[in-house]
């Protein structure tokens, strides 16, 4: 007779119920059950899944050996190095009998370079189970890296006599051998590694890899297409044979080879990411962005192909596009600390570091190892002002990575700006131990010696960028400055001119050919010199930005204003070029086109601090003070000690009213961050007039002068604060001379008003 079903549905049940409180009873059994559970899940790939059920068994066990072994592997597949080495570490220390584990923290180490304790490791297995071959080729590479090549061979051979079938074997003593500069030997073995195992893409790939190293093309790229037959779900070959045309010189031919990936593999994220990670290794930003506007349209849901989508949009300054992937990329995960590090890079474009920094603070927080976050909060620090926080932040940058070139040249600019050669030399270290073929860190380097007064360790340096960039301009350019402070006009024009034969954009080499011609009285060979340059190169602001200046010391105003005016309009950045083009305005009396020339300026610099001051001075000159007061105001906000705006601001305050006492501290700031600088001086002793504190004033007014002896105000300022101090014939002293410098001075009725009471004073 049958059992009804809605009858035997219970009894399963209770059957189940039953076998799990039996489970729960027995932990050697419950842990087994934990421990199959997550070997099934592993062997699907589902790795998360798997580490969970690994943790449950070592939570009733803590010292469950093939437990924690099973979470080193999912914490490998996940390239989580050190949760696998704290895992793997436990299981040898609960199984030191576990030759695998053993040999797998043995590798951990070798890439640690920590080799005394990966050779503990190894010899450990090897004493237990001396015919290992694991062992002996892990051995191999240990003595590898130690540069025993001798004892490397021995181990090598001694692996392949223990396994003669395994192919590895064959290939670990391979590499050893090219090494060794065996190049006969090494392709020996790599071609037996591929007769072993003749199904297996790996010792093909090892075989088209030897040969692209001996450059034997034909032979390199039938390898790799023998791998790819053996192999056509894996995208690795193709990137290969792909990066294999590169090395020859062939891109159209490896730009076919990703194509047919991605079209051979068009669910497989590795394969239809590569041609756009290609344009973008290639410095192609047009092709690169069209791909992955692509790729995004054809794979929204790849975040990935978002991100680095996100990224391209930001480069190229497509900010709207950007923000709104990168929002969408923030709604469905908005930890993500890649796609808020572009929000902060978003904010920082649109000139709102301090929103930046909001962003950027979690994220640090919360992922302090990821270095690219940290070297954006730098920046946003930067633009702040704070160059302290910034320095921190991007030295801890650096340290997470120290191959992150931007944030090493952060460093070096800032070393630069505060004249601290001793850390540019270092970072200029830095840059050339990871950048070996750049010019930059050499440059950087001569830089920081030359200005300590190594002359000679500067020209060395300068010598090794171009011999690391044969074809780049810098090198030849930086030497020819070299050789123009040492008054070598003649090699320095040579120099200039290698630099302008493999870049005729270089403004560097342009100015330094200028200036030859210029301490030669040759105005009018500098002259057409630049205008030669902007034939060939007419989109170059910075050149028009130099004929400007020329056309300056030729007293030709006009034509500097053009030249200053076509500079802004190439490139909305030049700040520069805005500068001096406002200045023209001024000194012609345009203030109003003048205005305008700093107001169009700001809407591309919005944290440009120096053009807040140069349109307050404007303001000044229209006597729009509250307008003037308004810039600077906006400039403190930025960078709160600005000392140019901090003396400005003050000085208005101080002489329309405002509050004494806030001027003071103003005042105070700009004479600390200028201190060499007449004019803070003078602001700084006006102060101290209006707080009565007159024998300050008179000491501050007396060093104004001495640094600028015809300026009518100081010597208005001292009159002034002498009369106050009662010191009649001093104070009409300086204040005769005041209107004997400038009759029309603004205060000269009020002189003429105390100078005329003055023969009824005394000292």
């Amino acid at each position: 007779m049958s059992i009804p079903l809605r009858r035997f549905l219970p009894l399963c049940a209770l059957s189940a119920a039953v076998f799990f409180a039996g489970c729960s009873r027995n932990p050697e059994v419950a842990k087994k059950h934990y421990l199959d559970k997550g070997s099934a899940y592993l062997q699907k790939g589902n790795v998360r899944a798997a580490s969970i059920e690994f943790q449950n068994a070592i939570q009733i066990d803590p010292k469950y050996a093939a437990a924690h072994y099973q979470l080193a592997q999912c914490y490998l597949r996940e390239h989580d190095l050190l949760h696998a080495y704290q895992e793997l570490s436990r299981a040898t220390e609960y199984d030191p009998t576990n030759w695998q584990a053993q040999l797998e923290l043995a590798g951990i180490l070798l890439g640690a370079h920590k080799l005394p304790d990966a050779l503990s490791r190894v010899e450990t297995v090897l004493k237990g189970d001396p015919r290992n071959a694991s062992a002996e080729m892990l051995l191999s590479r240990i003595y590898a890296v130690e540069g025993n090549t001798a004892k490397s061979l021995t181990e090598a051979e001694r692996a392949v006599e223990l396994a003669p079938t395994r192919a590895d074997c064959y290939l670990n003593l391979a590499t050893i051998e090219q090494n060794a500069k065996d190049f006969a030997g090494a392709e020996k073995n790599y071609q037996k590694a591929a007769q072993i195992d003749p199904k297996s893409a790996v010792p093909r790939l090892a075989l088209a890899q030897f040969y692209e190293s001996q450059k034997r093309w034909k032979d390199s790229e039938q390898e790799f297409e023998t791998a790819i037959s053996l192999d056509s779900k894996d995208p690795l070959p193709r990137a290969q044979l792909a990066q294999l045309y590169v090395n020859e010189g062939r891109k159209d031919a490896a730009v076919k080879v990703l194509l047919d990936a991605k079209n051979a593999l068009p669910d497989d994220p590795r394969a239809y990411r590569m041609l756009g990670d290609f344009y973008i290794t290639q410095g192609d930003a047009g092709k690169a962005i069209a791909e992955f506007a692509s790729l995004y349209a054809q794979h929204p849901k790849d975040w990935e192909v978002a991100k680095t989508y996100t990224e391209l949009l930001i480069n190229q300054k497509k900010i709207d596009e950007a923000r709104q992937i990168d929002d969408l990329i923030l709604k469905n995960h908005p930890s993500d600390p890649v796609a808020l590090t572009y929000r902060a890079q978003i904010l920082e474009i649109q000139g709102k570091p301090e929103d930046a920094i909001n962003v950027l603070g979690p994220v640090v927080k919360d992922s302090p190892n990821y270095a690219l976050a940290r070297y954006f909060l730098g920046t946003a620090y930067a633009a702040t002002g704070d160059s302290a926080q910034a320095q921190t932040q991007w030295k801890e940058a650096v340290r997470l990575r120290p191959q992150m070139i931007e944030a090493q040249r952060a460093l070096a600019a800032l070393a630069l700006h505060n004249r601290d050669f001793g850390t540019l030399a270092n970072v200029a270290a830095q840059i050339i131990q990871y950048a070996p073929n750049s010019p930059e860190g050499y440059i950087l380097h001569a830089q920081a010696l030359g200005s300590q007064g190594n002359i000679t360790g500067a020209e060395a340096d300068l010598k090794k960028a171009m011999q690391a960039a044969p074809q780049a301009a810098a090198g030849y350019a930086s030497l020819g400055d070299l050789r123009f402070a040492q008054k070598r006009l003649d090699e320095a024009a040579t120099l200039y001119q290698q630099a302008l034969d493999r870049d005729p954009n270089s403004a560097q080499a342009v100015t330094g050919m200028a200036n030859v011609y210029l301490l030669r009285k040759q105005p009018a060979k500098a002259l057409k010199l630049v205008q030669d340059q902007i034939t060939r190169s007419p989109n170059n602001s910075d050149f028009y930005q130099l004929l400007g200046e020329l056309e300056l010391k030729n007293q030709n105003s006009g034509a500097a204003e053009a030249a200053l005016q076509k500079s802004t309009q190439l490139n909305g950045n030049n700040v520069q070029a805005f500068l001096l083009l406002g200045s023209l305005e001024v000194a012609r009396g345009s203030l109003d086109e003048a205005v305008s020339n700093y107001q169009r300026a700001l809407q591309s610099n919005p944290r440009d601090v120096q053009l807040y001051v140069a349109l307050g001075g404007v303001y000044e000159a229209k006597n729009q003070w509250q307008e003037a007061e308004d810039q600077y105001q906006k400039a403190l906000q930025i960078v709160p000690n600005y000392p140019s705006a901090a003396n400005n601001l003050a000085y208005l305050m101080l002489e329309h009213g405002g509050n004494v006492n806030v001027a003071f501290t103003l005042a105070q700031t700009a004479r600390q961050g200028l201190p060499n600088l007449p004019n803070s001086a003078d602001t700084l002793g006006w102060a101290y007039y209006h707080q009565g504190v007159y024998s300050a004033a008179v000491d501050l007014f007396k060093t104004a002068i001495k640094g600028d002896p015809k300026n009518p105000t100081y010597h208005y300022h001292l009159g002034m604060a002498y009369e106050k101090e009662k010191k009649y014939a001093l104070a009409k002293k300086e204040l005769e001379y005041t209107l004997q410098i400038r009759p029309d001075f603004s205060q000269a009725g009020q002189i003429r008003d105390i100078l005329a009471a003055a023969p009824q004073k005394n000292d």
